[in-house]
């Protein structure tokens, strides 16, 4: 995927304070924040928000405080285990060890780092449309290691790595607090990939998530006038005190974007989508129905 500029945005100074992360547009570009500097941001943010100067920080660690001003500003490479001590400080699960992990081994390119990195894992509202593939939050393990799969040219190795980052992404699901709403093209839960038991397999894991409070899944019919839907999948991500960001991602291009009028774009075209899909109701009884049919195939 081809990467061309980076903007930055203006933001308030409230907003700045809390999101800093979301300053930077990525559309490509060298210039995006490195890994290093990602963990060395979030590090410095969580710290102030615990009230913790780098001193005080730097002694429930077990370093020095010249060595957290360091890693803060991202000229100096945190080691996986003062990632993990950050963790237990902060009791921020596995968020620190992954943004260490991130920075030898990354999974992906920029802008998709920092959208699973920065941005999902601290959305209060998720919605999501997919016109080709089970987005990848809801993706069972067998599936998504069936589409990196098509990648003929990667070697497995990195296919798994790739599979695990996606599994750790589902976990952000779990939060109660986070409201997710997925649109998906009607013909993607009949789509073969890999196996028929393969996809028989996540339409049942799809429809353990449709069962959840904060989950909502929905059908948009094959017929549906909302042709524009087609040309790309997109998420938008609705921030607690900062701008909405959306992802969209094709065959061509992707990004990572606060601009207001893509996101006022990406609104519009998820409101049409939204308003031809199929009741949460009527998605569940269509997915239990795509299941028999691909377990009667088996």
């Amino acid at each position: 995927m081809t990467m061309a500029h980076i903007d930055v945005v203006a933001l308030s100074s409230s907003v700045i304070d809390r999101y800093s992360r979301v300053r930077w547009i990525v559309t490509g570009g060298s210039s995006s924040p490195t890994a290093q500097q990602r963990f060395g941001r979030e590090l410095a943010r969580v710290r102030r928000d615990a009230g913790l100067s780098q001193k005080r920080l730097a002694a429930k660690l077990g370093v020095s405080g010249s060595l957290v001003g360091h890693i803060e500003i991202g000229d100096r490479n945190p080691k996986p285990d003062l990632a993990a001590r950050c963790d237990d400080v902060f009791g921020s699960g596995d968020r620190f060890a992954r943004l260490c992990r991130a920075i030898d081994s990354p999974v992906g390119p920029g802008w998709y780092i920092q959208w699973v990195d920065e941005i999902e894992p601290n959305a209060k509202v998720l919605r999501s449309w997919d016109p080709m593939l089970i987005p990848g939050l809801l993706q069972t393990e067998s599936y998504a290691r069936a589409i990196f799969q098509g990648d003929l040219s990667a070697p497995n190795q990195e296919i798994e790595e790739h599979v695990q980052a996606r599994m750790q992404r589902k976990m952000i699901l779990d939060r109660g607090e986070l409201e997710a709403w997925f649109l998906l093209d009607e013909w993607v839960v009949r789509r073969p990939i890999g196996s028929n038991q393969i996809m028989a397999d996540q339409l049942e894991h799809l429809v353990e998530f449709a069962e959840r409070r904060n989950v909502t899944i929905q059908l948009v019919p094959v017929d549906s006038p909302c042709t524009g839907g087609l040309m790309s999948a997109f998420t938008i991500a609705e921030l607690p005190d900062g701008p909405a960001v959306v992802s969209v991602d094709s065959a061509a291009k992707a990004e990572v974007s606060a601009d207001p009028d893509l996101v006022s774009r990406s609104w519009i075209r998820y409101d049409k989508l939204r308003s031809e899909a199929y009741r949460p109701g009527e998605t569940l009884k269509m997915i239990k129905e795509a299941i028999g049919q691909w377990m009667h195939k088996t």
